[in-house]
């Protein structure tokens, strides 16, 4: 077996033999540019010390440079930089660093000497980490913290699809019915997919507790918190009319990854090493786990179903105001777990005594968590991942079918940020249900039942429902981004959730004097949040030399970035003066291309995306960007500006180098993503920038831009 770790290699490189060779993984929760970039400073770091490297990117188009076995084999250390999980159990016998990923942008040369002597990574324990953290104003993410993202990643398809399938088969085969609320009729088309709808939602609780134990204690916890989350969520187990929850799945997800952990630290005789993490481990973890929620977890929230009904029934006399408050946080508060089915049964029982009116607060506020969290992913979609604005939609439509469980990927996510919004806007909306009157006929809520006419009083239970949307949607926004600028130690930065801190040294090679940080962070935040893992070689650039003899002619027949730059679409000299006079001149340079077909359209796309955030990267240099089918074909234009523009870069430079790159809908995932990677991987360059600075005429641009392919 290769050591785990070689010599270093010689001051010369020595024989190929004697060179180590490092592998690294490099991944991020939401496979945007964090995963490109770190994986191009390590490559480059090590070209520069004369390591061999292969770096795997795990990102949002899947795993690209994937190693095998052979490479494992044959390695001296392996670097695994990822903010999210990633299997280490192929690593066991050599030597592994796990660290943030924003270490492998910072901190490259120090990653490749901790790894030569890191400790050796083993099958029944986690790998070491660097002790360090990340830099540049940013923390890394904590383990909790990953293993709690990486369960609501696999829990969302979950909801998303049993949500819809639901929401789809209530409206279209359901009715009202006094006895059972929406009712679909038995042995119908629209029951099948119904119950097609529930598996999912059945599903997604025991998926987040699954998920999240995985990635604290890898394959051998994914059974006992899958197990866990199921108990968790059928409360017929421990005496409950409701389960806990998706609460009770992060709980059992925790309990199971640790629990996996302390038994893995367990020595064991060699013999029975191989049937641990297959059959011992799982076993064990899940017969304690399923035994403790049951008897010592499971009667308490039993117990707390029963007092808080008991509670609500000598409060039917006070103010309605108080009750409809009180009503709206319970049903906000776990949507779906013991305390939300408390205060919906107890509205639901008090419909056959003729009080309908505490019904009406519950029908209220039952759709403002799943509305509140996907408008707040519309008026503020720089605080939100691609997938989270996705999830964002398919949340307002099940909001409008009173579906509240819409929201539960939001609150996993940020349970700190989230509960609290979801829960002052439930009691503003149950609250002035009650102050109106609103009264629901029927055991089920959101504006589903009032347009089938089983609510009383209408239209003030859609102001109720408007207002406490509004409540918790800003609540939302205003509090994720608190958390987000006090995460990142930030003062005051234009775009809350991007660039992150992973992202800072993002653009200079060192020791070339390079790009600062504010520019780096911002160039990797052009990168995503849909530009990661596009599959471009990681492997480092060197620095190309003659840039006299290379910018002064290119082939005729040579294509610039696939085609999609070419004369028409170059100028050395942009007149503009302001950002959105620019963005309207390169607008005219793209319809040069011919591949225009509405250049308005063009231009109002890009400045909508320019409201989200700057483009403008920093180190005089903007990329704006628009996916729209205002063009027929992808096309980069390319333009300097002598005296530099105003973008809001966050160095305070004014862009003089702009590049602007627009695809159509159809083409923006992998193309779009292809033509932002290779250019942030060039623009690290300063040579290269230097180069395109001084190139005098559109053919001595192309020729230098023509590097990068």
């Amino acid at each position: 077996m290769t050591s785990p770790a070689g010599p270093p290699p010689t001051g010369d490189g020595g024989d190929e033999p004697q060179r180590l060779k490092l592998l690294a993984v490099t991944a991020c929760p939401t496979g945007i540019a964090h995963t490109y970039m770190a994986a191009e400073k390590l490559s480059q770091a090590a070209e520069r010390l004369g390591i061999d490297m292969k770096v795997e990117t795990q990102g949002s188009i899947g795993a690209e440079n994937v190693l095998d076995d052979n490479d494992v084999r044959t390695a001296d250390g392996i670097i695994v930089a990822a903010d999210k999980d990633v299997d280490l159990g192929r690593f066991a016998g050599k030597r592994v660093i796990t660290v943030g990923v924003a270490e492998g942008i910072h901190h490259p040369e120090r990653l490749i000497e901790q790894v030569r002597s890191a400790p050796v990574h083993t099958a029944d324990g986690p790998a070491p980490t660097s002790g360090k953290g990340g830099s540049g104003g940013g923390k890394e993410r904590s383990l909790p913290y990953k293993a709690l993202m990486n369960g609501v990643s696999y829990m969302i398809p979950f909801v998303v699809v049993g949500g819809l399938l639901i929401a789809i088969s209530l409206s279209l085969g359901g009715h009202t019915d006094p006895s059972g609320g929406l009712v679909i009729p038995k042995d119908s088309f629209w029951m099948d997919v119904n119950n097609i709808g529930v598996i999912g939602f059945t599903l997604m609780v025991p998926i987040l507790s699954g998920y999240i134990a995985y990635a604290i204690g890898d394959r051998p916890a994914l059974v006992p918190g899958m197990i866990g989350g199921w108990i968790a969520n059928t409360g017929a187990l421990y005496d409950s009319k409701s389960g806990a929850g998706f609460i009770g799945a992060i709980v059992t997800g925790f309990l199971a990854g640790y629990l996996v952990l302390w038994i893995k630290k367990v020595k064991v005789p060699k013999f029975a090493q191989p049937i641990m993490p297959i059959i011992v481990i799982p076993i064990v973890a899940t017969t304690a786990l399923g035994l403790f929620f049951i008897y010592v977890i499971g009667k308490p929230i039993s117990w707390v179903f029963e007092h808080l009904t008991s509670w609500l029934s000598g409060m039917t006399g006070t103010s309605a105001v108080l009750l409809g408050a009180i009503l709206g946080l319970m049903i906000a508060f776990d949507m779906g777990g013991p305390v939300n089915k408390t205060a919906f049964l107890f509205g639901s029982g008090l419909i056959a005594t003729g009080n309908q009116t505490v019904m009406g607060m519950c029908a209220a506020a039952i759709p403002v968590m799943p509305l509140g969290q996907g408008v707040a992913t519309l008026i503020r979609k720089r605080l939100y991942t691609e997938q989270e604005r996705e999830t964002g939609l398919a949340s307002l439509f099940m909001g409008c079918f009173g579906i509240s469980e819409g929201a539960i990927p939001f609150a996993a996510a940020r349970p700190a940020q989230v509960i609290p919004a979801n829960m002052l806007g439930g009691a503003v909306a149950g609250a002035v249900a009650g102050l109106a009157g609103v009264s629901d006929a029927v055991p089920h809520g959101g504006p589903i039942v009032a347009v089938l006419g089983a609510v009383g009083g209408v239209p003030m239970f859609f102001v109720a429902v408007a207002i406490g949307t509004a409540v918790t949607a800003l609540t939302t926004v205003t509090l994720v981004d608190v958390s987000e600028r006090r995460r990142r130690g930030e003062v005051l930065v234009p775009s809350a959730r991007t660039p992150e801190p992973a992202l800072a040294a993002a653009v200079a090679v060192p020791g070339t004097g390079g790009a600062t940080g504010p520019v780096r962070a911002a160039l990797a935040k052009e990168s995503g949040p849909t530009a990661e893992a596009t599959g471009a070689p990681v492997s480092g650039d060197s620095a190309a030399t003659g840039a006299g003899s290379t910018a002064t002619a290119v082939a005729d027949e040579a294509e610039v970035l696939s085609g999609y730059v070419t004369e028409e679409t170059v100028t050395v000299r942009l007149a503009a003066e302001d950002k959105e006079s620019a963005i309207r001149e390169m607008a005219g340079l793209l319809a040069a291309s011919g591949k225009v077909r509405d250049v308005e359209e063009l231009v109002r796309t890009a400045l909508r995306r320019e409201e989200q955030g700057t483009t403008g990267l920093g180190e005089e240099i903007a990329i704006p960007h628009a996916k729209t089918d205002a063009v027929s074909a992808p096309v980069v234009a390319f333009a300097r500006s002598d005296a530099g523009i105003e973008w809001g870069s966050l160095d305070g430079t004014r862009a003089r180098l702009v590049f602007m790159i627009s695809v159509p809908e159809a083409a923006a995932g992998d193309e779009h993503l292809r033509i932002l990677a290779l250019l942030s991987r060039k623009l690290m360059d300063p040579a290269f920038r230097e180069r395109l600075t001084a190139a005098a005429d559109a053919r001595a641009i192309l020729a230098v831009l023509s590097e990068i392919e």
